[in-house]
């Protein structure tokens, strides 16, 4: 079973939202530093944003500071990202990850991702 599920992705227009949501299972998810990272067509995977497990404290990457808002639920073990005033150049796969608050340490593991595009 994938630990990590990710929902949410489609289709929005400039200056539109959308949210991700990503279940997790199989794991003491609350005692895990969270993550979400993006890879857009021939780019490298991208770090977004990192939460700590208790959820008291996030960091994102300044391309998308102001605009998106990590958060989680420990309760029902889920990681949301939500997207406002979204650019065509947020475009990507939106993946999910455990580990990596700030960008800077290696994933400790990467789930399945899902596509958004931002066009009009």
């Amino acid at each position: 079973q994938e630990p990590l599920v990710v929902s949410g992705g489609g289709l929005a227009q400039p200056g539109g939202s959308l949210r991700l949501s990503c279940r997790a299972s199989g794991f003491a998810f609350s005692e895990y530093v969270m993550s979400w990272a993006r890879q857009a067509p021939d780019k490298e995977l991208e770090w977004v944003s990192g939460i700590y497990g208790d959820g008291q404290g996030a960091y994102y990457a300044d391309s998308v500071k102001g605009r998106f808002i990590i958060s989680r639920d420990n309760t029902n073990n889920i990681l949301y990202l939500q997207m406002n005033s979204l650019k065509p150049e947020d475009t990507a796969v939106y993946y999910c990850a455990r580990g990596n608050i700030a960008g800077i340490d290696p994933y400790d593991y990467v789930g399945q991702g899902t596509q958004v595009t931002v066009a009009s």
